[in-house]
Parts: structure tokens; C-alpha cells; sequence
């Protein structure tokens, strides 16, 4: 079975009584990771609590002893780089060496444009991030001054203190499933790639593509982790599933990478997901007020 983590999205009305339940729960159920989105907001609907993202692992990294974290994933596109890898290193330094830093592209219209921040049309976006992935890590595994002179980002003889525990820094975590932008970019600068809610066999295609593209840059295909951010519906009885479900349709979400099902049925598709080649799966639970069904699962999946 591969590792199993929690994901939860910060701007679903995240507070900081929420958050400290969760890590709690998370650290002390046996659950390999806790992670979270980076949004100000929904694409749609109400405004609601949406803890900033650094803010919260930094109570994370001081709160817990054991648990890898990070953001899935956070966008350059209202993130300098600079700064992102400035407090990365600095969280990753208080954390003893738990954090794995998602960096993405940018996507959501409405944070964007509600706040101010240009995303970007597809083809500078992309640019943009690769530049971004650059220089954070230029800054982060660099012992010296760097420099760097790009279209969006320089950098003159710049180095940050203090440094990640790691000489490396903090690992870097590439998200989606893309074949034309999203997986070249993992092959060039990831050491970890994370799939976003695919089926087994689509994992192991993507995978394959990936195993691909290292090779003809001439990196060992074992150089980049294989992860999987998918949603979770899990119940402790078939009732408390389709209660769950609320009238969608399970096979249908099956189909599109979701894990569903009670503790015997979420192991099996851990299991497929195992054999796909994933290594560690996040969870989304986006149930994030019910911490004994976190239990109730850990109990169920993670209990030998």
C-alpha cells in the first residue's frame, strides 16, 4: 500500500481551531503527511475563512514532530518566488526537514482578478513558472550568492538565511497531468511529481510519460517520486457512504480516480493505486470538521 497522506483545501473555511484539530489528528493517527491548497478563495460562491497558507505551516512545523507537509501546490503567480523560498527555508529550518514545496502555475480566474494579480495567458503563464521554479531553486540549494536574469524575475547576488536542515533544501513538488507542459517541467526541476485525481491505469500511462521525458534529459526516472492528490469518501458503514455521496453516483466517481467506499473497499483501491506505482496518495478530505471519521479511516487503512 503506498504511504497515506491528508489533503484539505484551505479557502473551504479553514480557521485556526480547525487546522490545529486536523494536524493533531493527522500527526497522531499515523498518517504519513498533511498538506493543503493556497487560494484566497473558491472559484465560485460565499468568501469564506481561508488560512494563509505559510502562516499555517508555520504552526504546523513548530506543532508537530513527525508529519511531512506543504502546500498542493502554491502558485508564483501571487507568490514571488523569492519570498516563497525565503519562507520555505525558514519553515523547513523549524520543521527539522518535513516540508515538501508545491509550486504551480497559477490558475483561478476569480483570486486573481478580485485581488489584482495577473495570471496570464497559458503560454507566459508557463514561462513565468518555469522562471519561478528557477530561481527558488537557485535560492534554496545554492550555498553562495546567485544571480539570475529572466523576463519576469532577477536576482544580483542574492541569498537567503537561514538555510533548510537539508544541503538540497526542501523537496520540490510539481502538480498535475499535463503532458505538453506540466510533466517536461517535472522532468527538468521536480523531485516529486504529483498526479491530480487520476485512475490507476491513467497513473501508471502518466508515469510512463514521465519515465520518458527524464530519460531523454538524462535523468534516472528514479530521481522523481510518484504521488497521487485525489479525493477520499470514506464511511465507516455503506450508509454513512452514500449519505456522503449525497445522490452522486459512486461508480461514476470511481471512474475518474475517486476512492470511495468503507475501510475494506478504500484499501483495495489503495492497493490498485500501489501497483499503478504511486507512492504516497494525499487524501483530500474535505470533510474537515469530521476528525472521527479521519480517525475512523486511519483505523481502518492504516492499522497492520
Amino acid at each position: 500500500m503506498p504511504e497515506v497522506a491528508i489533503m484539505i483545501e484551505g479557502q473551504d473555511g479553514l480557521d485556526w481551531a480547525t487546522w490545529q484539530r486536523l494536524a493533531r489528528t493527522v500527526e497522531d493517527c499515523g498518517y504519513a503527511g498533511l498538506y493543503r491548497s493556497d487560494h484566497f478563495t473558491n472559484p465560485t460562491g460565499p468568501v469564506l475563512d481561508a488560512l494563509e497558507l505559510w502562516t499555517s505551516l508555520t504552526w504546523l512545523a513548530d506543532n508537530t514532530s513527525r508529519v511531512e507537509f506543504g502546500p498542493l501546490v502554491s502558485p508564483v503567480s501571487f507568490r514571488h518566488p523569492v519570498i516563497t523560498a525565503w519562507q520555505a527555508s525558514a519553515v523547513d529550518s523549524l520543521a527539522g526537514g518535513r516540508l515538501q514545496l508545491g509550486i504551480g502555475a497559477g490558475w483561478q480566474e476569480r483570486e486573481h482578478e478580485i485581488h489584482g494579480f495577473e495570471l496570464l495567458e497559458t503560454g507566459r503563464r508557463f514561462a513565468r513558472f518555469e522562471e519561478g521554479l528557477e530561481v527558488i531553486i537557485l535560492l534554496l540549494q545554492s550555498g553562495g550568492p546567485v544571480s539570475f536574469d529572466g523576463e519576469f524575475y532577477r536576482l544580483q547576488d542574492a541569498v537567503l538565511m537561514p538555510r533548510s536542515p537539508r544541503p538540497g533544501g526542501p523537496p520540490i513538488v510539481i502538480g498535475g497531468n499535463g503532458p505538453r507542459r506540466t510533466l517536461p517541467l517535472a522532468a527538468r526541476y521536480a523531485d516529486e511529481w504529483n498526479a491530480l485525481l487520476v485512475t490507476p491505469e491513467r497513473f501508471a500511462e502518466l508515469s510512463a510519460r514521465l519515465d520518458e521525458t527524464l530519460r531523454e534529459i538524462g535523468r534516472p526516472p528514479e530521481q522523481v517520486r510518484r504521488t497521487l492528490m485525489t479525493r477520499a469518501v470514506f464511511g465507516r458503514t455503506n450508509s454513512d457512504v452514500e449519505r456522503k455521496l449525497a445522490g452522486q453516483s459512486a461508480d461514476e466517481l470511481r471512474a475518474s480516480g475517486v476512492v470511495i467506499g468503507t475501510g475494506s473497499e478504500v484499501a483495495e483501491q489503495l492497493a490498485r493505486l500501489d501497483e499503478a506505482g504511486v507512492e504516497r496518495v494525499m487524501l483530500q478530505w474535505l470533510e474537515t470538521e469530521d476528525i472521527d471519521g479521519l480517525e475512523a479511516m486511519a483505523e481502518a487503512v492504516l492499522t497492520p
